[in-house]
């Protein structure tokens, strides 16, 4: 083309400069964008994208392949649990809270309930079969967490067979929760004072044929996963971040024990009994995604072992504080729509007691009412630090609850771990995340 109609107008935006080509000839379009000191561009990955376990916008500066510049966009999967918490009662609570983490609900549940039981100031009348049930579950629904983790992360870095082992085995624990819960997920199982109900018939012997099966399966990680000198050229000095910078972030699970801290609140802060079970802290010392694999995998087998402690020191007993003016519901059943009141019970204080019916109905539509205070409870999630800050004004409801969200936190290494890095790495870095994005947005 002529000269006459070459045009390449260059404006400066928040994004750096642009330039509008209409037209002219190409080597002069080059020659104008080649006036800029760099390469600069900028791209999103997400928030629909296969690999940002769930709806996380990354922003991400690009030079060339490497990334310069990384960033996180947030708040796509808001839910406003916390805000709603303030319009249910403080049982009614467990409904919203198990659907943050949505992979992690039994977590969210007992650090809910345990902030709630501080306020009563009920904490040691917590039956003892009601918190060995708790730690049982917490330690299953870990493995199963972490399974998805490992199964989506390898997804992600086309290792499609470790993708189909850790949803296979994952199945195995939702069946064991779909028989306990009546549900796969979102629980509302842990109530405060204790338990929804206690264990159906047979649940135990599926949950010893669940863990010896799940032991049988560890050594096959092992041999897809761990010496494959194609998943370790992936993985190994890749998304690095030493104990300074997760010291300095504030960084807590998985990624702090990679590099070699052994920082599990389960050891270092123990609730639910936790200091009576005999398990190890599983760390790893490269400080990379590949540490954190590592680390997963044996929190894993860890986890088997104190379920199988468990079930060896379950008791008859109660699952539910004695006290009926907190214990809500009074009984409750599974039915083949999930579960729900027990129509035996709902009969009995409805032809034998007018008392106890005004009583249920008031403590099920009103429910009880918490001392003013506020207390801080937290757990160790397959993510980390999950804590809960719940505050009360002496009503039926919660004045506020706050979530101090692992995923939300460790979301803030994403930038020292990615930038200097290459696009790819920025895929293997978030998958040692292993951020859910329903805990982060809440």
């Amino acid at each position: 083309m002529s000269e006459t109609y070459a045009e390449a107008t260059a404006r400066e935006t928040t994004e750096g400069r642009v330039f509008t080509v209409t037209g002219g000839d190409w080597d002069e379009v080059v020659a104008a964008a080649a006036d800029t000191a760099d390469e600069r561009i900028v791209v999103n990955m997400g928030p629909q994208h296969p690999s940002t376990h769930g709806v996380l916008r990354l922003i991400l500066e690009i030079d060339g392949e490497t990334v310069t510049e990384a960033r996180c966009g947030i708040g796509y999967l808001h839910t406003g649990i916390e805000k709603n918490l303030e319009y249910r009662t403080w049982t009614q609570g467990t409904t919203f809270v198990t659907r943050m983490d949505y992979l992690a609900p039994l977590h969210n549940e007992t650090a809910y309930c345990m902030a709630v039981e501080k306020l009563l100031g009920i904490q040691d009348r917590i039956p003892e079969r009601a918190t060995v049930l708790r730690v049982l579950l917490m330690e299953l629904n870990r493995i199963s967490s972490h399974l998805v983790a490992l199964a989506t992360g390898g997804m992600e870095l086309g290792a499609t067979t470790l993708m189909i082992y850790g949803f296979r085995d994952r199945e195995v624990i939702l069946d064991i929760f779909e028989l306990i819960t009546g549900l796969r997920m979102n629980h509302a199982y842990v109530r405060p004072g204790g338990l929804a109900q206690d264990l159906p018939p047979g649940a135990v012997d599926q949950i010893r044929e669940g863990v010896a099966l799940l032991r049988s399966r560890m050594h096959e990680y092992d041999k897809l996963a761990t010496n494959n000198p194609i998943f370790k050229a992936r993985l190994v000095d890749v998304g690095c971040l030493d104990l300074a910078g997760c010291m300095a972030l504030g960084i807590t699970g998985p990624i702090l024990r990679s590099t070699g801290l052994p920082h599990d609140l389960r050891k270092s802060d123990p609730y639910c009994g936790y200091e009576t079970y005999d398990f190890e802290v599983a760390t790893a010392d490269s400080c990379d995604s590949y540490g954190r694999f590592l680390v997963r995998l044996e929190e894993m087998r860890q986890s088997l072992r104190i379920v199988e402690q468990c079930l060896d020191r379950l008791e008859p007993g109660p699952v539910m504080v004695a006290d009926k003016k907190i214990a809500w519901p009074a009984q409750l059943a599974l039915g083949p729509d999930g579960m729900g009141n027990s129509l035996d019970h709902i009969k009995k204080i409805m032809g034998t007691s007018m008392e106890a019916l005004i009583h249920h109905f008031k403590l099920v539509t009103e429910g009880f009412r918490v001392p003013p205070g506020q207390a801080y409870a937290a757990v160790e999630s397959p993510r980390g630090e999950l804590g809960v800050h719940a505050v009360s004004d002496s009503g039926t409801r919660p004045y506020r609850i706050h979530f101090r969200d692992p995923s939300f936190t460790n979301l803030q290494s994403m930038a020292a771990m990615c930038e200097g890095g290459q696009v790819a790495d920025v895929i293997v870095a978030v998958a040692g995340i292993d951020p859910v994005m329903g805990g982060v947005d809440r």
